[in-house]
């Protein structure tokens, strides 16, 4: 096989992005897409396998060798008509789905080079539609029933859309003052722009779905006043926004964030650009981000952004075992943020002022593997070591905020907090309530979250069709 021919197929197309000086300036989206010549060039590499591993990585089912087929002729209408059958949300998996994991990771092609980029090719085709004009399809005929979405992250969005196709009247309650959920206050800019969010929401209220803001279920009105209002059934997907913190003493000193707190005042408050809104956050010269996951670097890439010095993410294991998608800690590094493995603060040190200045660590070991598969961090005793910071964003997961539910009557929660469901409905325990995302499952994907409001989609709609008024 000659040589060209051998880096056309087991070669990705290489994703375009804006230098690192760029980057570090601004809150650009670094990820630039593929134009329209990478994405047929990259199409052409799918192998287009009589029986394709793809598709069983896809949590919402996305026919993935179709629509690239359709993308190596050049009809790309075509493609992304046919990822629209199964996802509503293209532009926004395109970027933040963990592809790597998931489709690809089944890939043929990547057995023996790269497998095909099929998330740059899924952005490639919902970029495409938004820039030539997005077209809304046809509704099936009302079925006369109403559902309630609760929250309108990308579960209910996802759980909205299917449900309208269905034929249903569908209300999304979101309690901020714009949707989109996790996506809009929790996903910098920089990785997914606000304008891409509000044109996906904007496409699931064009299908017809209603969508009411600044509305908190649970506080202003309850489930059960939702079905004394005439709604026939309720999805609940209010996410996971509730902080965790370390418990290690001075936590409450100054300087110190939430991941949560620091990325809304970053992103949904939009404190990148103030003084022009009015929302400032305070970032010193050195930052310290405590966590290995996603929300860690988006935290540490925003302090940059924002004038940091130094950034420095600290992270109890290895980089082996970091959840953080590979592409978003090569970004990191390209960018000068600096890691610090095997190492868990046991304390904060401030000034007579009350602000962090420090933080004590301890070195750690890797021993075996526990529930999560990947191996248990242990503590080096006497291997205490100092950081200095004048900025901490703790970023070690967040956990559910059952307020939607907690006064409902019949509702099973786990010492999770977590809503009880049925796996392969996502149903709750209270008749006509169904759940699904980060509120069942605690801190999962964005992908995942689509995945379980697709199929309390249809379990509601056999639901609905089953029941008598």
């Amino acid at each position: 096989m000659g040589e060209a021919k051998t880096k056309r197929i087991f070669v990705q197309q290489a994703m375009p992005k804006l230098s690192v000086e760029e980057r570090v300036r601004s809150f650009r989206e670094v990820a630039l897409g593929y134009t329209r010549e990478q994405a047929v060039a990259e199409a052409k590499r799918c192998l287009q396998c009589k029986e394709p591993k793809c598709v069983e990585g896809c949590p919402v089912g996305v026919d993935i060798p179709s629509f690239i087929k359709l993308i190596e002729e050049s009809k790309f209408d075509g493609a992304i008509k046919k990822i629209k059958e199964k996802n509503s949300l293209p532009a926004i998996c395109g970027r933040v789905c963990p592809q790597e994991d998931q489709c690809m990771r089944q890939c043929i092609l990547g057995r023996k080079g790269d497998p095909v980029n099929i998330g740059a090719l899924e952005r490639f085709a919902a970029d495409y539609e938004l820039e030539t004009g997005v077209k809304t399809p046809k509704v099936t005929t009302s079925t006369g029933r109403k559902v309630a979405v609760v929250g309108s992250g990308p579960a209910g969005l996802t759980a909205a859309a299917e449900l309208t196709k269905l034929g249903h009247k569908v209300t999304i309650f979101e309690a901020l003052h714009s949707s989109g959920g996790v996506l809009v206050y929790g996903i910098p800019e920089f990785r997914l722009p606000k304008e891409t969010v509000g044109a996906e929401a904007e496409y699931v209220r064009r299908l017809g779905v209603d969508i009411k803001t600044n509305v908190i279920v649970g506080k202003m009105i309850t489930l059960e006043e939702l079905f004394e209002e005439g709604f026939d059934a309720v999805f609940v997907g209010t996410g996971a926004g509730l902080p965790r913190f370390l418990g290690i003493p001075n936590e409450n000193l100054c300087g110190i964030y939430s991941a949560n707190e620091f990325l809304i005042r970053v992103n949904l408050m939009k404190a990148y650009r103030f003084p022009q809104y009015d929302t400032p956050i305070k970032v010193g010269g050195k930052v310290a981000v405590i966590g290995g996951g996603n929300v860690a670097l988006d935290a540490a890439r925003s302090a940059l952004r924002l004038g940091a010095k130094a950034v420095s993410v600290v992270y109890r294991r290895t980089e082996k075992e970091m959840p953080a998608r590979l592409e978003e800690v090569k970004n990191a590094k390209e960018e000068g943020i600096k890691f610090t493995f095997l190492a868990a603060p046991t304390r904060f040190i401030g000034d007579d002022k009350g602000w962090v200045k420090k933080i004590e660590c301890l070195r750690m070991k890797l021993g075996e593997p526990d529930a999560s598969g990947r191996r248990r961090p242990i503590i080096i005793q006497g291997s205490e070591f100092m950081i200095d910071a004048d900025t901490v964003v703790i970023a070690i997961g967040q956990k559910p905020n059952p307020l939607a539910v907690h006064a409902a009557k019949g509702i099973k929660i786990t010492r999770w907090d977590t809503i009880v469901v049925d796996p392969k409905t996502q149903e709750t325990s209270m008749k006509g309530v169904y759940a699904g995302g980060d509120i069942t499952t605690g801190d999962a994907t964005v992908i995942s979250a689509m995945g379980a409001g697709k199929r309390a989609a249809h379990a509601i709609h056999e639901y609905l069709m089953n029941i008598h008024r």
